[in-house]
């Protein structure tokens, strides 16, 4: 039994834990999971997926992640700021993504209030809440869930309009597009440009 401490993938690399249960799960840990992201259409996806993940196993965001693309024009701000409640219930009917009504109106709301920030805005917004870099954890036991930096993003997000930013949501959000490096001291990922 695991003590929660990174352990070797059938490559014999030692990962995080959590990702050795499919093969999806170790391409998104080894080559994003953790890696910086900039650019705002770019962090729009990953808290839009973020959002749409709330309640939900991360694979099943990770295996539909074309099918949300495709939907929601490639989260480009712009295009997704100008659908329209038929594209919102033509969206619920798109076996693609999740077909949930609140998370589905809360990504085109997002879409919306982004379109009239000026251009890095978002960027700039969700990386002023970058921690400074701390000890790597050693389990899955000593990474944490929520952070005063990501409950300061959820509250700065909110405060600006957006939805589905609670601080859970911002901290998953933190460590995919690596304002955190969660990856464990082991992890063969840990430190990886």
């Amino acid at each position: 039994m695991s003590d929660g401490g990174a352990l070797a993938g059938l490559d014999g690399a030692l990962r995080c834990p959590w990702a050795l249960s499919t093969p999806d799960y170790v391409t998104y840990h080894d080559e994003e999971w953790g890696r910086p992201v900039h650019g705002d259409d770019a962090l729009y996806e990953r808290l839009s997926l973020e959002a749409f993940q709330s309640g939900l196993s991360w694979i099943t965001i990770l295996r539909r992640r074309e099918g949300f693309r495709a939907a929601f024009a490639g989260f480009e701000i712009a295009k997704v700021a100008t659908f329209t409640d038929a594209d919102a219930d033509r969206l619920l009917t798109d076996t693609g993504i999740i077909r949930n009504r609140a998370k589905i109106d809360a990504t085109l709301a997002n879409a919306r209030v982004l379109a009239d920030w000026a251009p890095g805005e978002l960027d700039e917004l969700i990386w002023s809440h970058a921690p400074a870099r701390g000890p790597a954890p050693k389990t899955l036991g000593d990474v944490p869930a929520v952070t005063p930096e990501s409950t300061a993003l959820s509250k700065a997000l909110k405060k600006r309009g957006l939805r589905f930013v609670g601080p859970t949501t911002a901290y998953a959000l933190m460590q995919a597009c690596g304002l955190v490096d969660d990856h464990l001291e082991a992890c063969v990922a840990r430190n990886t440009p």
